[in-house]
């Protein structure tokens, strides 16, 4: 866990940087980012689904000492992720203008959005393939890897950002395109790395003939697996997104997405070990059901509920802690807030104080214990049934029909951790969830 608690914390000081001096710019500009980078947020939880289903295959695969398998398996992950990547690449050089307008109705956000947006795009295909190969090494134990490879591309980032979006060393002021590129720049670099660090490792090469002909029966296994996995995160990040467009939508929405933007990107900063907390259950669960550890699966993974709690108690005191004597005094105002931003998120990061315990539980079930134990399906319906049912129709309701605000549209998105506790712990006690996933003889994936 401890590697990704570093690649999950760098990565997220980094858009944190980013973010920051964006909001330097402006409040128009930071909201346009924020809208514009709706569509890519979908496209990269979709592609973390694509990755976490390989890493719930590979790790129980790797329990079994199938290495072959774990070929075909990046190879399908690979094939699958270009096609969702060049796809959005290319609707983004062909209809900028129509997604600005989908993602909000405030025409000042438009220009600098298609701006950004058509830069931007072509990021995720290097962001793909660097990221799948990534999950496959973190299946197999390796987890610093990925910690050393997107740490050293969000500090790339960070210096680029500096230099593009102000004209340092001679370089142009580009601004919001400075941004972009630099994170395009970045995500060069990532592939790069991964790209000379294959034919060195001496943990997993991979073997080209296995990667571009995975076969048949591997493939319909991995999408059986990997599509509800896929699917979840897309719903997910979609609903989120929905949740961006209602608040585009609503009276005083520049204010409203700068600070969405600015408490989300805190949010996800303390919350880095609640995510590598449900990526390390994954990877365990995954290994024990591989090596036919069923006896043992169920206590280990009660456990690792108990050390999410932790985490996740630990993540609301730093909440309260940065939101008491860090984000008033100094942050908002260094980033240029406005009285009515600055107020929205401090609301919204005072939510936060009190959710974060379940949302570590949640997230120690869903990504971890149910999707490493194979039960992915579960995952899926728990993580968006009460957000489709009941979250989006009621924040629509609240936020554009009856126009009462952002306060009770946030508790609506917020109110979804409180369903999702209240299905994933009968299931996690039930351990219906423990499956295995592979095939017993090896022969039949070849």
């Amino acid at each position: 866990m401890l590697p990704m608690i570093i690649q999950n914390l760098v990565s997220n000081t980094m858009t944190l940087a980013d973010t920051f001096m964006v909001g330097l710019l402006g409040e128009t500009q930071l909201a346009a980012v924020a809208a514009a980078a709706t569509p890519f947020f979908i496209v990269m939880l979709l592609c973390f689904g694509l990755q976490s289903g390989a890493s719930v295959m590979a790790s129980q695969y790797h329990g079994k000492g199938d290495i072959k398998t774990i070929n075909r398996i990046l190879g399908i992950g690979w094939m699958a992720s270009l096609f969702i990547t060049v796809l959005i690449a290319v609707l983004t050089q062909i209809a900028p203008m129509p997604l600005m307008k989908l993602l909000t109705n405030n025409e000042e956000l438009y220009a600098p959005g298609v701006e950004y947006i058509r830069i931007i795009g072509f990021s995720y295909i290097f962001f793909s393939m660097a990221g799948m190969y990534t999950a496959i090494q973190r299946a197999l134990g390796n987890p610093k890897f990925g910690a050393y490879v997107f740490t050293c591309s969000g500090l790339v980032n960070v210096f680029l950002n500096w230099v593009l979006i102000f004209g340092k060393f001679g370089a142009p002021a580009l601004g919001i395109s400075g941004a972009a590129i630099a994170t395009v720049i970045s995500r060069m670099f990532e592939i790069t790395v991964v790209l000379v660090y294959m034919n060195r490792s001496k943990i997993f090469k991979p073997d080209f003939r296995l990667i571009l002909r995975p076969g048949k029966l591997i493939t319909r296994d991995f999408f059986r697996i990997a599509l509800p996995v896929g699917l979840n995160e897309l719903l997910w990040s979609t609903s989120i997104s929905v949740f961006s467009i209602i608040m585009g939508h609503m009276a005083g929405s520049t204010a409203i997405l700068a600070a969405h933007t600015i408490a989300g990107n805190i949010e996800r900063l303390i919350s880095v070990a609640i995510f590598a907390a449900g990526q390390a259950s994954a990877i365990i669960v995954g290994s024990e059901i591989g090596k036919g550890n069923l006896q043992t699966v169920y206590s280990k993974a009660v456990a690792l509920n108990f050390v999410s709690l932790i985490v996740g108690i630990v993540a609301g005191l730093c909440t309260f802690l940065i939101r008491t004597f860090i984000a008033g005094r100094f942050l908002f105002p260094a980033m240029g807030l406005g009285s009515d931003a600055q107020g929205i998120a401090m609301f919204m990061l005072g939510v936060m104080i009190f959710i974060q315990p379940m949302r570590a539980l949640n997230m120690s079930n869903i990504v971890g214990v149910f999707r490493g134990g194979g039960d992915v399906m579960f995952a899926l319906l728990s993580d968006v049934l009460s957000m489709y049912v009941l979250c989006i129709p009621a924040a629509a309701i609240c936020g554009i029909v009856l126009k009462l605000g952002i306060i009770p549209v946030f508790i609506c998105l917020i109110f979804d951790e409180v369903a999702k506790f209240c299905i994933t712990q009968p299931r996690l006690h039930s351990k219906k969830w423990i499956k295995s996933i592979t095939r017993e003889n090896p022969q039949e994936v070849s």
